[in-house]
C-alpha cells in the first residue's frame, strides 16, 4: 500500500510517500481501505519530533489518528461488519495510508449524509472536544470560553457545548466570527485586549475555558475563570503547572465517538490533499487561523 512516513524529526519536508506491505486483520479485526484522515495539530507535533505518553516514536514513522473509509477484509470471528459498510474511526499513527486495520470497537458506522471528507476529520478532533468539555463539567446555564473555536477541535466543542446548554464565546479571526456565529458562538477576535473584550460580552462571567491556541490565550483565560480546575489546555502543557489548570487528554473510544456521531456536529473541511501532498496539508495546518479541517485523501 502507499502510504506517508516521517522519515525523521523535522519540517513538512521530511515526509515521504512509500510502499508498505497490506496490513492484514487478526482475530477482532478489520481492514479498511482509507477514504479520508483528518489531519491534526497532534501529527504536526509528531512530525517535530514530540512524543505522546506512552508512544515510542520510530522512523520511518507512519502518522495519523482519524480516518473513514469502507471495510475491506475481515479479521477472524469478526460478524460486527462485512466488506463495504462505510465506517468512521482511530487509530494512533496509522492512518495516512491506503489501509488501516483497527479493533472492531475503534470504528462506527458512517452516517449516510456524512461525506468521507467531513468523517474522515471528525473523530479525533471530535473525541478531544467530547473529552474536554467532560473533564471541564460544562452544562446548561455554563459560559464556556473557547478559544481557536473554528478549528478542528473547536467547531465540534462549540456545537457540543451548544446542546449541553452553555453559552459559547469563541476566539477567532475576524474573518472567522460569521462561521463562529453559524455554530452559535459569540465571536471575540484573539490578541492585545482579549480579556477586556471577553467581559464586555460575558454579562454573567466565565465558567469554564477550553484552550486550543496556546500561552497566550491560557493566560488570559486565568484572568477570566475563577475555578482553575475548570480551565484546560490541549496544547501549552508547558503551563499547566505554573498556572494550575488542566492538561485536557482525549479519551478515544467506540461508545465515546458513537455518542458524538448521535450529536451530529458539523465538519466543515476546508481542503483536502491527496496523500503525495501530505507535506503541503501540514503547511496548511501549521498556518494557523483556518477554519474547519484539513483532510488527507488517499
Amino acid at each position: 500500500m502507499k502510504a506517508v512516513v516521517a522519515t525523521a524529526a523535522g519540517g513538512p519536508d521530511v515526509l515521504e510517500l512509500v510502499d508498505l506491505p497490506d496490513p492484514l486483520p487478526g482475530p477482532g479485526q478489520i481492514r479498511v481501505r482509507v477514504k479520508a484522515a483528518g489531519v491534526q495539530p497532534f501529527d504536526i507535533g509528531v512530525r517535530q519530533g514530540w512524543a505522546p505518553r506512552g508512544i515510542e516514536i520510530r522512523h520511518p514513522q507512519l502518522l495519523g489518528n482519524e480516518f473513514a473509509g469502507v471495510v475491506d477484509l475481515l479479521g477472524p470471528d469478526v460478524t460486527a461488519f462485512a466488506p463495504g459498510d462505510a465506517v468512521v474511526g482511530f487509530a494512533v499513527l496509522a492512518c495516512y495510508a491506503e489501509y488501516v486495520v483497527v479493533n472492531v470497537d475503534q470504528v462506527v458506522v458512517k452516517p449516510a449524509a456524512m461525506s468521507f471528507e467531513q468523517a474522515g476529520g471528525l473523530s479525533g478532533s471530535g473525541q478531544a472536544a467530547h473529552t474536554a468539555l467532560e473533564d471541564l463539567g460544562v452544562g446548561a446555564g455554563d459560559t464556556l470560553l473557547v478559544h481557536a473555536a473554528a478549528g478542528g477541535v473547536g467547531t465540534v466543542a462549540v456545537q457540543l457545548a451548544k446542546q449541553r446548554g452553555a453559552t459559547v464565546i469563541g476566539t477567532a479571526s475576524e474573518a472567522n466570527h460569521e462561521y463562529l456565529r453559524e455554530l452559535g458562538a459569540i465571536p471575540v477576535t484573539y490578541g492585545p485586549g482579549l480579556v477586556e473584550r471577553v467581559r464586555a460580552v460575558a454579562s454573567n462571567g466565565v465558567d469554564a475555558a477550553l484552550d486550543g491556541a496556546g500561552a497566550e490565550a491560557l493566560r488570559a483565560s486565568v484572568e477570566l475563570v475563577a475555578d482553575r480546575s475548570r480551565i484546560g489546555t490541549l496544547v501549552a502543557f508547558d503551563l499547566v503547572d505554573e498556572l494550575g489548570v488542566r492538561a485536557l487528554f482525549s479519551r478515544r473510544s467506540g461508545d465515546r465517538l458513537a455518542a458524538l456521531i448521535a450529536a451530529h456536529p458539523r465538519v466543515h473541511v476546508r481542503a483536502t490533499y491527496p496523500l503525495a501532498d501530505a507535506a503541503a496539508a501540514h503547511r496548511d495546518v501549521e498556518a494557523g487561523h483556518g477554519r474547519g479541517k484539513v483532510v488527507i485523501v488517499p
